[in-house]
């Protein structure tokens, strides 16, 4: 069955954290849309540097939560950052959870999760330095490749790509998780 995926990144997003999910959702004969701010382009961050650009397909505001099986958050560091400072963002995150829908972080990505209001006693993972926020969220954090709490998945850094990426596609054939919540 076709399912419809929302990335939802910005520019400065780690550009593996998103490239390899979304090559890999379309791998399963699935549609990966980059929801982003503003319409163009958006661009990656790579080793230290500014890397490639990558269309939009979505703006934000015209991005519908129903029209999605899923969401994918990659890292990043100023990505995050940027997109938790627009309620609209925050919003959009948010409605998947309500939703009951899969939702993949990876990185820095599970930030967002903080500013929606998502992570309490959720286990997750993260990159090391944004640990304290998610702990101080009221998430469960572990050091691990890949960590999934009923729906929600979350990975290190772009070492962990496979394993994420696995179980990321795992979660959304599943589909539904009554247990995921907002």
């Amino acid at each position: 069955m076709k399912k419809n995926i929302a990335i939802l990144a910005t520019n400065g997003f780690e550009e593996s954290e998103l490239a390899s999910p979304k090559a890999y959702l379309e791998e399963q004969g699935w549609n990966a849309d980059i929801v982003s701010l503003k319409s163009g382009t958006i661009k990656a961050w790579k080793d230290g540097n500014w890397s490639n650009e990558y269309n939009v397909d979505v703006v934000l505001d015209q991005a519908n939560e129903a029209d999605y099986d899923a969401l994918v958050l990659p890292g990043g560091v100023i990505n995050p950052d940027l997109l938790r400072r627009e309620e609209a963002a925050v919003d959009f995150v948010r409605s998947f959870f309500e939703s009951k829908k899969p939702v993949a972080a990876i990185c820095h990505g599970p930030q967002i999760l903080v500013d929606a209001d998502v992570l309490e006693g959720r286990k997750v993972t993260s990159f090391f330095s944004v640990k304290n926020d998610l702990k101080n969220a009221g998430a469960q954090w572990e050091d691990s490749e890949v960590v999934v709490d009923n729906g929600l998945v979350t990975s290190r850094n772009p070492n962990d790509l496979p394993a994420f990426n696995k179980k990321m596609v795992e979660e959304i054939k599943e589909g539904i998780h009554e247990r995921q919540r907002a």
